[in-house]
């Protein structure tokens, strides 16, 4: 089981199973226990949570972009470090990634390419105007939602990965997109990312990506080489404005690609108005597609299958191959245009610019194979000095293995007590759940793994399992009150009971003991019934910003006061020339940190009665209005559908479902003053309730 299920961080955030595992972190689902919501948390892996430096810029890199504020951005709401975990906390979005979906399609029209990467553009527009450059876009950072729209996540977490770099196999899903300047290591800024935005079009038209190789190095070189086939060698269908825009997002030397992501969207946007639009950039734009395949490889993924299903596995077309070229008059797709006649005199001038153009790309392939070989040997030298290093640190383990290595010790018979972690510190004492025994007595040793005699490295884990002794024929709960949480949970699991652990805050026991149980000592239990241990998390001091709620009607202070979770609060009336009702005074200034328990007075204004006249107005009559609450409601062991009825009818008016364990609901109602309802748990009468509308 992992080790961080079920633990509680900074004493707020209760895991609850794992989402999503990459290269550098797990990803979990989470819910936040302060503000009653679910939450993803990205805790690091061992490896990396042992670099300082690395933690360092983690929680840097975290922290700036949590002040990220956009609807195509993941929402970072924390940064921090819980005991052994270092983590963030993210929105948990309800969707799949861009990955999962473009293997789905195999081949997106224009239309939903057009309609992705405009939301992607926009995202990085907001991130580069704050000096955040993600580098690291690929379609597995990119959420898309059921309603369509995406979300971009993990940004600026490429810039902490860099420093442990490079094309490992972790690497090997973010180097199909990564821009000749990273991979060869240089400067990076706002443009690496519109490279990769670009890559990741071309993957959503031609249903592959631009490179592809046997291992990330390989992939790596073609980049900072070029040379990829455009798009529409792969998928003919696509519009010739849009292949501009990928190619030129897609140029070798950033200075040919677009300067920000506000000017690729300028383009996109002129597209969009007009599909058949060309653009007339002033740049290169062939040095990416210098090279054409002759013809179409077989397919290697299902994406790639899809694509030729639609559009066939044909070879490249002679105009596809003219229009690779890049120069002269390109005839158009479906036009049937050819090349105009020339006389002999200009047929000769082009033959010699073609001589001359040809000697200089013959030239600039030869510093391109050098500079290819020269990489390639660097490489291969620095793979032989790993594996000479390794073998180095390797036979230097076997030397010194011998002295680290251990006896295990006897203990099976022996009565378990704490004690044993200090008569063995070469071992880790950790026990498994305890077992019935017709041969053991209660709390004798009955197993015990490694066994005794056999030669271990020190800090080896010994698992030892405790014997209950005989199964007794009517099973009752145990008082575990002020007991270790671990042995309590060890005792109930061995009994074959479902154990479920709540934390809790308590002035009384210790953190990580038992305060409470449900159901309670001597109650006779069933075989795997659910029981719950409520732990001690120990004095818990929590502190809320103070708002002003000076100037506000006292009703609606003693609501927001009471939502921040501010419980001692003396509400005092006072002569004032402010309207009736209204705030005059708080006692904890605005925007101080300040300890929920403390106690808030606040006054408010009760003017003089005036003379009255015979005539009184009549009073108001409530306005209907739509208002959310917050229902408490039976905490279950499994989802339930809750609905809400007014008083009386059964015709139902919200209808939500209620996570297993959660205690509280938010419902949106309309109505005027007060008014009853009743609530039905899966068709069930539960309760009834009454709710005062007030306009908040």
């Amino acid at each position: 089981m992992d080790r961080y299920i079920g633990r509680l961080l900074d004493g707020r955030y209760e895991i609850l199973e794992v989402i999503g595992t990459g290269g550098m972190a797990v990803v979990y689902k989470a819910r936040c226990h302060r503000l009653n919501r679910l939450v993803a948390i990205k805790i690091l892996k061992d490896e990396f949570a042992g670099d300082e430096e690395f933690r360092r810029r983690f929680h840097a890199e975290g922290e700036a972009v949590a002040m990220l504020s956009h609807p195509n951005i993941v929402q970072v709401y924390d940064v921090s470090t819980s005991d052994d975990a270092n983590f963030i906390v993210m929105e948990l979005i309800d969707g799949i990634s861009l990955k999962q979906y473009m293997e789905k399609k195999g081949v997106l029209n224009w239309k939903e390419t057009l309609h992705f990467a405009m939301q992607i553009a926009k995202a990085l527009e907001h991130a580069h105007s704050r000096g955040i450059v993600h580098r690291d876009i690929k379609p597995h950072n990119v959420m898309v939602l059921k309603n369509g729209s995406v979300k971009v996540m993990d940004f600026g977490i490429a810039r902490v990965m860099n420093k442990s770099n490079t094309l490992t196999k972790e690497a090997l899903g973010s180097v199909h997109y990564i821009s000749p300047e990273q991979a060869k290591g240089g400067h990076t800024d706002n443009r690496s990312d519109l490279y990769s935005l670009s890559v990741v079009m071309y993957e959503m038209m031609a249903g592959r990506p631009p490179y592809d190789g046997e291992s990330a190095v390989s992939v790596a070189i073609q980049h900072i080489n070029g040379g990829a086939p455009r798009p529409s060698v792969y998928n003919p269908n696509i519009p010739e404005g849009m292949e501009q825009i990928i190619m030129k997002g897609m140029s070798l030397e950033p200075r040919d690609r677009y300067d920000s992501a506000t000017e690729m969207l300028q383009d996109m946007e002129e597209f969009r108005k007009n599909p058949a639009i060309t653009f007339h950039y002033h740049t290169v734009l062939d040095d990416a597609t210098r090279q054409i395949p002759t013809q179409i490889q077989q397919p290697r993924t299902v994406a790639e299958r899809k694509v030729q299903e639609k559009t066939g596995n044909r070879a490249p077309t002679d105009s596809m191959r003219l229009r690779q070229g890049g120069t002269g008059n390109i005839p158009r797709r479906g036009t049937g245009v050819v090349p105009p006649v020339v006389d002999r005199e200009t047929e000769n001038l082009r033959r010699a610019q073609q001589r001359r153009k040809t000697e200089g790309e013959k030239k600039k392939e030869e510093r391109s194979r050098v500079a290819t070989t020269a990489i390639v040997i660097c490489s291969a030298v620095a793979v032989f000095a790993i594996i000479l290093f390794l073998l180095a640190l390797f036979n230097g383990a076997l030397l010194q293995e011998e002295k680290r290595l251990v006896d295990v010790p006897y203990l099976e018979g022996l009565t378990y007590s704490e004690a044993l972690a200090e008569q063995y510190p070469d071992f880790t004492i950790r026990l498994q759940p305890q077992q019935y025994s017709d041969s053991y007595l209660s709390g004798q040793i009955m197993k015990q793994a490694p066994e005794g005699g056999q030669k271990v490295q020190k800090g080896t884990d010994l698992w030892l399992t405790v014997s209950m002794g005989e199964e007794p024929p009517v099973k009752t709960m145990a008082n575990f009150v002020d007991i270790d949480a671990e042995q309590a949970k060890s005792v109930l699991d061995g009994q074959g009971f479902l154990v479920l652990v709540r934390q809790e805050v308590s002035y009384v026991y210790e953190p990580g003991q038992v305060t409470r149980t449900e159901p309670v000592a001597g109650t006779e239990l069933t075989d795997g019934q659910t029981v719950y241990l409520y732990v001690s998390t120990g004095k818990d001091v929590v502190e809320e910003t103070m708002p002003n709620v000076v100037g506000m009607d006292v009703e609606l202070a003693k609501t927001l006061l009471d939502q921040l979770g501010f419980r001692n609060l003396r509400v005092e009336a006072v002569e004032s020339i402010k309207p009736a009702g209204e705030v005059v005074y708080q006692s904890v200034e605005k925007d101080k940190d300040v300890d929920v328990t403390t106690e808030i007075i606040i006054h408010y204004s009760q003017q003089e009665p005036t003379e009255t006249t015979e005539e009184t107005e009549a009073p108001t009559e409530p306005q209907e209005m739509a208002v959310p609450f917050f229902l408490a409601v039976p905490e279950r062991d499994k989802a339930y559908t809750l609905d809400v009825c007014p008083h009386g009818s059964t015709q139902s008016v919200a209808n939500v479902v209620v996570e297993a364990g959660q205690t509280s609901t938010e419902v949106t109602l309309t109505g005027k003053g007060s008014m009853d309802f009743d609530l039905y748990i899966d068709g069930v009468f539960e309760k009834k309730i009454s709710l005062e509308f007030v306009r908040g």
